[in-house]
């Protein structure tokens, strides 16, 4: 792969004085599970010949490097699914401590257990791992025939092999919102954070956003009646806001598309496997930084970028309610986890 670092030039920093320090690169738009927030139960997934190569991964992911970002998270889809994807990780990982600080991965932990060693031995630290309830038929129906036990399995594996975990875990009414104090709980019995996510109107998945949205103040306030919660300084310059939880021990983070706006604060932006870079995750409109980068090479991608910021908007556009939603069009998967 041409993995040649790029000249360092200016800081990416968008219209709002939003300094851009973290990149989310997606490898694939294709999954082993069909999670029912996430996609339909049968997805168009894209045609290879419209997804980057792992070598123009990596020159995108140099281009930002270049640029600022000391963080990259590698998703899909379920990026592990992706043949070679270990060859673009490990390529990454040499960057680590060369403009890059800090190699993550989000995935379903399916074949987690695979490849655990060799992201340990990559760079990669931290794994979060999307993981909606420990009911191995709740499981089963919300994924549409996925296995908990591999899932979990994965899980098990990167732990032993020393990688901080993280459960990033979609609040869903009807289907989970018993059960969250019981997952919480396991999750920090085992040592790992904890994120609950409200659900996000992107993209079509065959069933009423409005019927799936379980808001999280009052997951919060039921879980205040339960346990003690103490506010924490935590700053990632993400959208999750923490806290501790005194009976476990723990760090249990918020994130709050619809009942808090998290904007304010937004450090990142997304890639597709296309080569689409979305600016903001609620909004569509996009930049091609495919074409750029197959027309122009480096200098045209940096070029984009610039683009790019100065139409960043200020916020998302993610709105639930009764008579409709409203968000990007482009669903999760796609999009980038």
């Amino acid at each position: 792969m041409d993995g040649t670092p790029h000249i360092a030039t200016r800081p990416l920093i968008d219209a709002f004085g939003r300094r851009i320090r973290y990149l989310r690169l997606s490898v694939t738009d294709r999954c082993d599970l069909r999670c029912r927030y996430c996609m339909k139960a049968r997805p168009e997934f894209l045609p290879k010949s419209e997804v980057l190569s792992l070598e123009e991964l990596e020159q995108v992911a140099s281009a930002f490097i270049a640029r600022g970002v000391t963080k990259i998270r590698v998703t899909g889809g379920e990026p592990l699914v992706r043949r070679d994807v270990m060859t673009l990780i490990e390529r990454l990982g040499t960057r680590i401590g060369s403009g890059l600080d800090e190699l993550c991965l989000t995935t379903n932990a399916t074949r987690l257990a695979e490849f655990a060693p060799r992201l340990a031995a990559a760079g990669v630290k931290r794994i979060n791992v999307s993981l909606d309830t420990l009911d191995a038929d709740a499981y089963r129906t919300l994924t549409r025939g996925g296995d908990l036990a591999r899932t979990l399995d994965g899980i098990a594996a990167a732990k032993a092999a020393g990688r901080k975990i993280k459960i990033n875990t979609v609040a869903l009414k009807d289907t989970n919102a018993a059960s969250l104090p019981g997952l919480i709980e396991w999750a920090h019995g085992e040592g790992h954070d904890v994120t609950l996510i409200e659900v996000m109107p992107m993209g079509e998945v065959e069933a009423n956003r409005f019927d799936q949205f379980l808001p999280l103040d009052a997951v919060r306030r039921d879980l205040e009646a339960r346990w003690t919660l103490t506010e924490l300084p935590d700053a990632t310059g993400g959208p999750a806001r923490y806290v501790r939880v005194g009976e476990t021990g723990g760090r249990l983070g918020f994130i709050t598309p619809l009942t808090s706006n998290f904007c304010a604060g937004c450090n990142r932006v997304r890639v597709t496997c296309t080569g689409e870079l979305n600016a903001c995750l609620g909004r569509d409109g996009s930049f091609d930084l495919k074409a750029a980068l197959r027309s122009g090479g480096p200098a045209a991608l940096d070029t984009l970028l610039d683009a790019a910021m100065a139409a960043k908007p200020e916020a998302h556009d993610f709105r639930i309610g009764e008579t409709g939603s409203s968000g990007a069009s482009r669903d999760m998967a796609r999009t980038g986890g």
